[in-house]
């Protein structure tokens, strides 16, 4: 395929680590491959020769932190006919999204000898918060396979295959023992969207939830357990105040209003 006719990729940053970039990088081969079927027409981190949209397929990584973060997303959603949002700051707001549940000028003052210079918005949010996405693909930072499919997936017009079951399934198939049942330990794979391999589980660790809500998550249900293995609400609330800190901060308000709608039946009836 020529590279003039082949589709166009372009990947952008916003407030991030630049890990899930890297990740691309680390295709390697696969990159190499990939590189005869798709023309890499704007990459910042790979190289400094950009060609002007309108771009086949966007990539952005990191969250919306300024207003000027906010304009640009805007920008970039209408030069890429497929918007592909990669990691956790740009699905669900990343670790900078801990500023959601304080007060962000008593951080810059904290944290900023000059405060005044520092232009931020009060929250860090997803992009899909400002714009239409496509797909998201979770993960901090992503995984490889699953972000090659996800790009493979777009060359073949097809949805992506990335599963949505949690990392427990990934620990059966891995054959790693449950380290909840075996040793008490805390775990947030029950919740947790399935696409690290199950790491940390597979070595002896809780998993710390990098890869947000799984669509089948029960977090009431894993809150019960983690109160069992010796964590209080606080502790708990540190659990998952991490990496996607949001995004299961929204999934305990759904539980609760779910769980507040059926006392009120219940009454009803």
């Amino acid at each position: 395929m020529s590279t003039r006719s082949a589709p166009t990729l372009a990947v952008f940053k916003l407030a991030s680590c630049d890990g899930c970039q890297l990740t691309l990088l680390d295709c390697e081969d696969e990159l190499l491959a990939l590189a005869g079927r798709v023309r890499i027409a704007h990459f910042l981190e790979a190289s400094g020769a950009v060609a002007p949209g309108p771009y086949d397929l966007g990539l952005v990584e990191g969250s919306v932190t300024t207003a000027a973060d906010a304009e640009r997303v805007r920008e970039i959603r209408a030069r890429c006919r497929v918007l592909v949002t990669v990691g956790a700051c740009a699905t669900a707001g990343g670790i900078q999204a801990l500023r959601n549940f304080a007060d962000v000028e008593e951080f810059t003052r904290a944290v900023y000898a000059r405060p005044d210079y520092i232009d931020t918005l009060a929250t860090s949010t997803p992009v899909s918060a400002h714009v239409d996405v496509d797909f998201e693909l979770r993960g901090c930072p992503i995984d490889r396979g699953q972000l090659l499919e996800v790009i493979t997936a777009f060359l073949a017009g097809r949805k992506p295959d990335v599963p949505n079951h949690s990392v427990c399934f990934a620990c059966k198939r891995r054959g790693a023992v449950c380290v909840t049942v075996a040793r008490g330990t805390p775990c947030l794979g029950p919740v947790t969207h399935a696409g690290c391999g199950a790491i940390c589980p597979a070595y002896g660790r809780g998993c710390y939830g990098c890869f947000g809500p799984s669509g089948s998550a029960n977090l009431p249900a894993l809150v019960e357990l983690l109160h069992r293995d010796g964590l209080d609400d606080r502790d708990v609330e540190r659990v998952l105040r991490t990496f996607n800190a949001p995004a299961f901060d929204r999934l305990a308000h759904s539980a609760e209003q779910s769980e507040s709608a059926r006392n009120a039946e219940e009454v009803r009836t």
